[in-house]
């Protein structure tokens, strides 16, 4: 246990030196500038202790209150909102000030209300969710909290806490020497109180996504690697139950041909928000009791789940009427999914019409042990898991379970079953391909320089190197995708009919493949999935892609 304690507070160091905790940064710092150093302190041990019995408990208090599972999350902004108007407006700000000026001995109730700032920036306060964090939110969302997993979201708190502590004393010493900000102090206090005032509401509208995507992040990386240990993985599965009663594990053992029981579906977990929902409120399994469940867990710029979606589409509009639901869980796969503006927009232009669950922080996704997208996990009107399937393929199974459960259920005129095409590849095709640093497994070039605008070079015999690809010119690599700069190029040598890669930012793209005529795609926007060569015959060969600068390239996929 001690092993896995100290890999806890690693990641919970690497965290807080990710690009995660930027948006508590600002207001760390206004709150320090406005006081000593012991208001410093309290503002990070209250932003750690919130987060941490929020995370660990939360879930359980709201869920066995009945109260919707982001009231935490508002509480947290409404509370920095209302300490930013006290900083702003003085009567205010010493009618907040007055309970702690009773607790505290020494009249120093600025000092007293830095554990509240903390507390409500500990509260919106959402982290990498790496493998520790996961585990934690697995625990959670299962109400399984014991000693061993208090003790690890204790050390992974100590963790986060350090750095965070570094740049509160930091901002405090670096106000406190400046003798100009001593004479303007009430001035100080309402720039702090602006700048609280504006983080909140860049929280609670999701304006600090894209800041978090733009900026280049080793944590996730670094924190797998810590737990690659399998002394390690062992401990966290202890602590969590991971694969012991998966149901995909279950489904395994059923007899072929069967309808098997695989146990209680796991509640929706950790839903940082709702879509197609009647105000965008959320569900619960509990609430649709009585219908037949399908979650569909996907992500918007996945071509396997995209090629899946017709299927599930067509259900959910042929069977609604009769009991059947479908709940898409949006599980991120790339930073900017995080995006919800950018998930609505691909959920609509899409066709996706059911609800969808905003899973950011992995929980509901830990909470079923999926692996996949897509992964699909059939649910009857008890709550039972009764299918599971992953990957492509296997619709017309699925569906006529789905029909199987409707009609145990007692629906008596099911229209015909749906007629979509299974595009499902059944030839070998080029696997999937990253162009970020963190998986780039395919790249021939002779070394790759991580965060670094770079020139490149196709090297020699490229063409007979099959399932690989290359870059020229100027190329800037991050974690997660690659960023064009001046005559950048990708070069490509597959097997596939139809190649796609998902493509953001600003600029265009010149495609060139023999047989083909040059195509000039426009990128204009979030990262989204572009079409590069469309054939209806298996292909094999090398294709040219030219970027402008500023355009940025994340993953290659094959159908």
């Amino acid at each position: 246990m001690l092993e896995l304690l100290g890999v806890g507070f690693l990641a919970g160091l690497v965290t807080a030196l990710s690009p995660c905790v930027l948006p508590v940064l600002p207001v760390i710092f206004a709150g320090s500038s406005t006081g000593g150093r012991r208001r410093s302190v309290t503002i990070v041990v209250g932003l750690v202790a919130s987060f941490g019995i929020t995370t660990l408990v939360g879930g359980i208090v709201l869920s066995a209150l009945g109260l919707p599972e982001d009231l935490l999350r508002d509480v947290g902004i409404a509370l920095l909102l209302l300490l930013a108007i006290g900083l702003l407006v003085d009567p205010v700000g010493q009618l907040l000030e007055r309970p702690f000026a009773r607790m505290a001995r020494s009249p120093d109730p600025a000092t007293s209300s830095g554990l509240l700032l903390g507390a409500g920036l500990g509260l919106v306060f959402v982290p990498c969710a790496g493998p520790i964090l996961a585990a934690i939110s697995v625990v959670a969302a299962t109400h399984r909290v014991g000693l061993e997993a208090a003790a690890l979201t204790a050390s992974y708190c100590v963790g986060v806490a350090i750095p965070l502590l570094v740049f509160a004393l930091l901002s405090q010493r670096l106000s406190a020497s400046w003798s100009v900000l001593k004479q303007h102090a009430r001035t100080v206090r309402r720039a702090a109180g602006a700048l609280i005032g504006v983080t909140a509401l860049a929280i609670a509208f999701n304006l600090t996504a894209p800041l978090q995507t733009d900026v280049p992040s080793y944590a996730t990386s670094i924190e797998a690697h810590l737990t690659q240990n399998e002394t390690v993985q062992g401990q966290i599965h202890s602590i969590t139950g991971e694969h012991a009663n998966s149901y995909a594990a279950k489904q395994s053992k059923a007899i072929a041909g069967s309808l098997p029981n695989l146990g209680p579906a796991a509640n929706f977990t950790g839903i940082t928000a709702w879509l197609n929902t009647p105000g965008n409120r959320p569900l619960s399994l509990s609430k649709l009791r009585g219908h037949v469940v399908l979650v569909d867990f996907w992500t918007y710029s996945c071509i396997n789940c995209r090629r899946s979606l017709p299927h599930v589409e067509a259900w959910y509009k042929s069977y609604a009427r009769d009991g059947f639901v479908v709940v898409g869980v949006h599980t991120p796969e790339f930073a900017f999914e995080h995006v919800v503006s950018n998930v609505k927009s691909a959920a609509s232009s899409l066709g996706v019409r059911y609800p969808v669950a905003i899973d950011d922080n992995d929980a509901t996704w830990n909470a079923y042990n999926n692996e996949y997208w897509p992964a699909e996990y059939l649910i009857d009107q008890n709550g039972d898991v009764r299918r599971t399937d992953f990957g492509e393929g296997q619709y017309g199974a699925m569906e006529q379970d789905i029909r199987l459960l409707l009609t145990a259920g007692g629906a008596t005129k099911l229209p015909p079953p749906t007629d979509i095409p299974d595009l499902t590849p059944t030839t070998p095709l080029t696997p999937e391909s990253y162009l970020g640093y963190s998986r780039l497994d395919d790249a021939v070039n002779a070394s790759i320089a991580d965060n670094s605008m770079t020139n490149y070079t196709v090297p020699v015999g490229f063409d007979g190197d099959s399932d690989s690809l290359a870059f020229s010119g100027r190329w800037n690599v991050h974690e997660q995708e690659a960023t064009a700069g001046r005559s950048a190029s990708l070069h490509l040598n597959f097997t596939a009919d139809d190649v796609y890669i998902v493509l953001g930012g600003h600029g265009s793209v010149t495609v060139r493949y023999p047989g083909q005529p040059t195509r000039t795609l426009a990128v204009n926007g979030y990262p989204t999935l572009y079409t590069l060569v469309a054939s209806s015959s298996l292909q094999s060969g090398v294709l040219s892609m030219s970027a402008t600068p500023g355009v940025e390239a994340y993953d290659l996929t094959f159908g």
